[in-house]
Order: C-alpha cells, then structure tokens, then sequence
C-alpha cells in the first residue's frame, strides 16, 4: 500500500512539475479553469451528464498529451545536448500529438457549448453585474501572469 500511495505522489509531482516549467500546460489548465467556472458556477450553459462526459474526457486527452510531450522532450534532450534529427522529429510528433488533441477538445468545446442563448444570459448577467465583469476582467490579469510567469523559479535546466 505504502508503495501505491508513493506511486501517486510521484504522479502528482510530475503534473505540477509540468504546471511549472511549462507554458502551454499552464494555458491549458487557465482555460479550463474558465471554462468550468461558466460551467458550475454561473450556470449559463444546458449540458447532459454525457455531454459533460465528453468535455472531461477532451480535457483530459489535452492534459495527457502534454504530460508526454514533456516527458518526451525532456528525455531526447537528456539523451543528447546536440542536435539530431532524430530528436527534432521525436518532439516535434510529440507536440503535433497535443495539437491534434487541443484541436478536438476546441471542437468539441465549440459543438456541445456553441449556445447562444448561453452567451446572450452571460451578456445579460454581466451588464446588470458591473462588478462581476470587473471581477472577470481583472482575473485574466493573474491568469495571465500565471501563464507566461508560472510560479516558483520554474527553469527547465533545474530538477
């Protein structure tokens, strides 16, 4: 049991090693953070629980993509400091794996949340709201940071 739990300790650690050192999995994460505060908390969109499902199910693909696009990069760059081409073809069919996936969790996006009556309660809310859309503008301030900065003194060089 002691090995399981470690085994999910070290898991973790590489989800928030990856939150860290990388840009894009921190762009992920801010647009499904905002994607599920519009979900739950405002209410705004009508999804089934399957619905929901598929939505999770995209994230998720995003997610795990990017996990071994890095594990992938990092391991051709321990493999070899030089250039090969090789290594060029081995990260770039990586990455090409994420888009491909962040292009169906888009689509997908777009398919099951592509009401309008949705975003027209969203306008309506935030017009009779100022405050809420101040709230909401001023949250991509720290969102943005958080995506170009990241916290800590994330390096790739550093272990």
């Amino acid at each position: 049991m002691k090995s399981l739990i470690k085994s999910f300790g070290y898991a973790f650690s590489g989800i928030f090693k990856a939150l860290r050192y990388e840009r894009n999995m921190r762009i992920h994460f801010v647009c499904m953070i905002y994607m599920y505060s519009f979900l739950f908390v405002y209410d705004f969109f009508e999804i089934t629980r399957t619905q929901l499902a598929v939505i999770f199910l995209a994230n998720m693909a995003v997610v795990a993509a990017e996990l071994i696009n890095t594990a992938v990069e990092r391991t051709v760059d321990l493999a070899s400091e030089e250039y090969t081409e090789n290594g060029k073809v081995a990260k770039d069919t990586a990455a090409g794996a994420v888009l491909v996936c962040a292009i169906f969790a888009v689509a997908t996006g777009i398919a099951i949340l592509g009401q309008p009556e949705a975003f027209s309660q969203m306008f309506l809310y935030y017009r009779e709201n100022p405050v809420m859309l101040v709230v909401f503008i001023l949250s991509i301030i720290p969102a943005t940071v958080f995506i170009f900065k990241g916290f800590g003194k994330a390096s790739k060089d550093k272990k």
